[in-house]
Formats: C-alpha cells, sequence, structure tokens
C-alpha cells in the first residue's frame, strides 16, 4: 500500500477522530513539498549550481529550477537577478514518495536527534526542516560530492493554524521535542 492510500485510509481517519472533524474534506492535507538548496559561493564558482542540480533531481527524482536573487547585497557581493539557489516543488506522487522517504528514512537517519523543534512550524501550520548535509538522503554516493551542503525542506499543509498542523504531523509520524 503506496504513502498516500495509507494517509487517505489511516491518517485522515485518525486526525478526524483528533481534531473533532465531521467533515473529510476540512482534514489537513500536504499541498506541497519545497526543497531549496541556498548557493551563495555560485557568485565565484557558476559550476556549483550544476553540481548543486544534479544532487536534488537524484534526491527528488525531479528537475529544480535556479532561484535568483531578488534584491542586491553588496556585503555579500550578490547583484539582482545574479543565480544564488536552486529548487524543486514537489505535488502529486512524487510529494508522497519524498514525505514517506522522509518519515521512514531520513528523520530517522539523523545524529543525536531528539525530535523536531515546535519553532519550526509557522503560524499556518506549515513545516520547515533545515538539513545540514545532503548525504542523509542514501541517493547520494559520498565520494561523488564535492563538497556537503545543507537544505531546506518547507512541507506546506492546509492546516489553519499552528496546533492542527503540529497533530497532523505527530499522525504522520513526525516526532517533536518534548
Amino acid at each position: 500500500m503506496s504513502f498516500k492510500d495509507s494517509f487517505n485510509k489511516e491518517i485522515k481517519n485518525q486526525l478526524m477522530k483528533d481534531l473533532k472533524m465531521d467533515n473529510p474534506m476540512v482534514v489537513p492535507h500536504v499541498v506541497k513539498i519545497v526543497v531549496n538548496v541556498g548557493a551563495g559561493e555560485a557568485v565565484s564558482n557558476k559550476a556549483v549550481l550544476e553540481k548543486i542540480q544534479e544532487q536534488l533531481l537524484v534526491i527528488c527524482g525531479q528537475k529544480p529550477i535556479i532561484t535568483k536573487a531578488r534584491k542586491a547585497i553588496s556585503a555579500f557581493k550578490i547583484r539582482k537577478g545574479l543565480p544564488i539557489g536552486i529548487k524543486v516543488t514537489l505535488r502529486g506522487e512524487r510529494m508522497y514518495s519524498f514525505l514517506e522517504k522522509l518519515i521512514k528514512v531520513i528523520v530517522p537517519r539523523l545524529r543525536d536527534f531528539r525530535g523536531i523543534s515546535e519553532t519550526s512550524l509557522d503560524q499556518q501550520g506549515n513545516l520547515n526542516i533545515g538539513f545540514t548535509e545532503q548525504t542523509l538522503f542514501p541517493e547520494i554516493e559520498f565520494d561523488k560530492i564535492d563538497k556537503i551542503r545543507g537544505l531546506q525542506v518547507t512541507i506546506v499543509t492546509t492546516a489553519r493554524n499552528k496546533k492542527i498542523g503540529k497533530r497532523f504531523f505527530e499522525v504522520l509520524g513526525i516526532p517533536f521535542k518534548k
């Protein structure tokens, strides 16, 4: 059974009971997952973006896009329109398979992990998780990377507030700090 099927059958029913909801259409669900890598060193080395793109393609299974600076920051030698990052927006089946991998493989691989901080949840019930290295993902071969880089994963939901969002992620299997 796929993660999407188990979500629709088991997790949705659990959430309806926990949150005391009558209508299954108002139960929170995941809208999209955005995986983002900031590459400030791309200012001086353009090949960095290609390497990050290859790694994100392997991790997510979808071609990433290059993000450009929205404004100039002279202290970092960044001009407006300069490519400074890579991102992938996952929806549908790829989103559910990435979420399953995140919950069942990546989070348990974190060293000294005591749960995700509640401050990672925003007021709309979306979750932001920062990873310090891309080698946590099993698809990345340690020998083939040029540099260890962090990445940001944002899980956007239809939860109305932080409390509902937290309960949603707990039912999904994401542990929070006590």
